[in-house]
């Protein structure tokens, strides 16, 4: 029997599996937590801190992640290593890190340490919108036809604005890189010791077309002159398409992963994007849902059309021969997690505790119990900002209807049918500009576990969904990739369509939606657009003016608090 193995590198932790190519039957499992986690407050030395909309990682703990995850699951399966055919990747994106000529991250080195823009700038490292608002005024003053295929907008979140941040706010790491690299390729760089940038990345974080490549020297010359050689100097032109091979394991990868020298390696890949064949999804008109501390939404489609606010239509860009689209939102269990820790009162909590079960099982438990617009509230899942149809970052949170009376369920269930508005205000941008969805699948822990959530969605979006079987969709699709790497003649496949007809897997039982639940939230679902119109579309731009207000009155820092000692009257 041959296997091979998929890494998933998420906002909080690594994942490895262990799967069996012939039939996509996962044999182990391995979760690595990162040490240093989400860094969003001070840097590791726990002087430095972080302003507002910061979020870094430290890169040691993804090669921890390797050095504990894979040796686990060869053990637990009892699997010799000779049997691995092939490793594949896959990370949250736009995650990226400045490295040295030697590939070494420039915070490892003693110089760079108390430099917040020397670490890994996560996928929701928001810091940088000022410069991705005046990337998007530079590029509508010039015309860019880039921006139609990213919705007509570039997000804070990908690559150029992050990149250009650093320039301006540290422009000493700027000329100490010699690369900006996605987080993606430089762990497939540690394993394979040289650096393939992959394609997927490059389509729709960084404005790289397959037919049309980077925007013009032009072009980053307008935005900065101190940019005009961005490509030439810190990122490349020689790209790799995803499902191709980026090397073999080197020796010195083989003793921190316990693998052998010489295993195939595929060239990185996203999460969500590795996630459509490890259900199935190789053709138009398919939506893929990734859900979990936020959600990725992949579409195929045969023709590029210009959707607005999505986050990118990159051809080959999921599968070979097809367009692929892709739109997301910020903060979907992010912003359970956020009400769980801030806005559940003790009660709850001791009734969860007495009855042994998750905080979040006991809301979902209460909330199930709620008929649709029982509670009389709407929400806005922007608390962290909205990534498509807005594209934009300084989006906050709002609740409409609570009263004295409002009740933590309800306001839980309240943010649940958000974050399913705003998936079928996306679905129906997509339908009315072109391209169609007849199906939807859904995958990652919040589809796994929350059925209420995942019925809700079927109720809002009015569609019937398909979910995982697998608990690890993203690490299953990077295994299958793996596969693909290591080719028909070490035992696996030649494409990725082939691997998915044999290894993909989704549930036989899927949700329907409920007709009378159906209409109320149709009622439901105009109002929320109303909002989303009113707060996202430049009537009211009052969430941006409290942004400021609350920037100032930081910087001010304790200046209004009373001194030391005084007493209140």
């Amino acid at each position: 029997m041959k296997y091979s193995i998929g890494v998933d590198f998420g906002t909080l932790s690594g994942r490895t599996v262990l799967v069996e190519v012939e039939t996509g039957k996962e044999i182990a499992t391995a979760i690595k937590a990162y040490t240093h986690g989400v860094i969003d407050r001070y840097l590791p030395d726990g002087m430095t801190k972080l302003e507002p909309d910061w979020a870094l990682q430290h890169p040691a703990d993804y090669l921890e992640v390797l050095q504990v995850t894979i040796p686990e699951v060869l053990q637990k399966a009892a699997v010799s290593a000779d049997d691995v055919i092939g490793i594949g990747i896959d990370f949250t994106s736009c995650t990226m890190l400045p490295v040295d000529a030697a590939g070494i991250p420039l915070c490892m080195k003693e110089e760079f340490k108390k430099n917040p823009h020397s670490y890994v700038k996560l996928w929701k490292h928001h810091a940088a919108q000022e410069e991705a608002n005046r990337l998007n005024e530079i590029a509508k003053q010039r015309g860019e036809k880039f921006l139609q295929r990213y919705g007509g907008k570039i997000s804070s979140e990908w690559l150029i604005p992050k990149i250009w941040q650093i320039l301006n706010e540290a422009p000493e790491v700027y000329e100490a890189a010699d690369q900006m690299l996605e987080a993606t390729d430089w762990v497939v760089s540690r394993l394979t010791g040289e650096v393939k940038r992959n394609s997927c990345t490059a389509g729709y974080k960084a404005i790289w077309d397959k037919q049309e490549g980077y925007p013009s020297r032009e072009f980053f010359q307008s935005l900065d002159p101190r940019l005009a050689t961005l490509v030439e100097e810190k990122l490349s032109t020689d790209l790799y398409p995803i499902g191709s091979k980026a090397g073999e394991l080197t020796a010195e990868a083989a003793k921190l992963t316990g693998l052998k020298p010489g295993t195939a390696v595929a060239v990185g890949n996203v999460d969500a994007h590795v996630s459509a064949p490890a259900v199935g999804i190789t053709e138009p008109g398919k939506m893929l849902m990734i859900m979990g501390t936020s959600t990725c939404h992949i579409l195929l489609g045969e023709e590029k059309k210009a959707v607005p606010g999505i986050c990118g239509a990159v051809e080959d860009g999921v599968i070979q021969g097809l367009i692929g689209y892709e739109a997301g939102q910020s903060c979907v269990g992010d912003h359970f997690e956020w009400f769980v820790e801030n806005g559940v009162p003790a009660r709850y909590m001791e009734e969860a505790k007495e009855r042994g079960i998750d905080i979040h099982q006991l809301l979902t438990e209460k909330a199930s119990l709620l008929n649709p617009g029982e509670s009389g509230l709407i929400a806005l899942d922007w608390w962290n900002g909205n990534r498509s149809t807005l594209v934009d970052a300084d989006l906050t949170g709002v609740i409409v209807g609570a009263t004295l009376h409002t009740k933590p369920e309800e306001i839980y269930r309240a943010l649940i049918e958000a974050t399913a508005y705003g998936t079928r205000m996306i679905v129906e941008t997509f339908r009315e500009h072109g391209v169609p969805i007849h199906e939807l699948y859904a995958a990652g822990g919040i589809a796994e576990k929350n059925r209420l959530m995942m019925q809700i969605y079927a109720d809002v979006l009015n569609m019937e969904i398909r979910v995982s079987a697998s608990a690890q969709t993203p690490a299953l699709g990077a295994a299958m990739f793996g596969a693909v790497a290591a080719g028909k003649e070490r035992g696996g496949y030649d494409s990725i369509v082939e691997a998915a007809r044999k290894m993909a897997k989704v549930k036989d039982e899927y949700y329907k939606p409920l007709p009378e639940h159906a209409a109320v939230y149709e009622k439901l679902y105009q109002e929320y657009k109303k909002l989303y119109d009113y707060f996202g579309r430049g009537e009211n731009n009052v969430m941006k003016r409290l942004k400021q207000i609350k920037k100032t009155a930081t910087a001010n820092g304790d200046r209004s608090a009373p001194s030391e000692g005084a007493e209140n009257e």
